[in-house]
């Protein structure tokens, strides 16, 4: 998994960065999608703010926003298309790989790490795996889907060794 990351708050250190990296590719790994790439992004709580007017039409701050890729194209190719043209073949691999970007907000990680209890390290661990989670599709608007992502995520962020303390 590639994943190309911001700090634009100057408040999450390369070693949170790069286990949050490390997580995302666990995460990414644990649902076959291991050969995608994504970026995240660090902000504050009026920059994320100002992602969810422009993307979401929500106004206010939340904690993370999910925005999935989906590349809209009326293009198509038959096997024999793709099998006669390797770099074809190739360019539309990598068209497909790019899945989206998070936006997390280290200011509502630092308050609902100390409204939940645990450490700043597990909420910003807890975030980006939700975040990566709806980028591939879960949701959690029935409890049904909420069972499933809310399962996997805890799931994930266990097995990584990331717990509840």
């Amino acid at each position: 998994m590639y994943i190309e990351m911001v700090d634009e708050t100057g408040q999450v250190s390369e070693k949170m960065q790069q286990q949050i990296m490390d997580l995302v590719s666990f995460a990414a790994e644990k649902i076959g999608q291991e050969n995608k790439e994504m970026a995240i992004s660090f902000v504050d709580n009026q920059r994320i703010h100002e992602v969810n007017l422009e993307y979401r039409n929500m106004d206010k701050p939340t904690d993370v926003v999910s925005l999935e890729y989906k590349p809209e194209t009326d293009i198509s190719f038959s096997q024999e298309d793709l099998e006669d043209n390797p770099e074809l073949a190739a360019m539309l691999e990598d068209f497909d790989a790019y899945i989206g970007e998070l936006y997390i907000s280290v200011d509502k990680a630092r308050e609902q790490a100390a409204d939940y209890g645990h450490s700043f390290e597990r909420e910003m661990g807890f975030l980006a795996v939700h975040g990566f989670l709806h980028i591939n599709g879960y949701d959690h608007y029935s409890p049904e889907e909420e069972a499933e992502m809310f399962g996997l995520q805890e799931e994930i962020l266990t097995a990584y060794g990331l717990t509840r303390e």
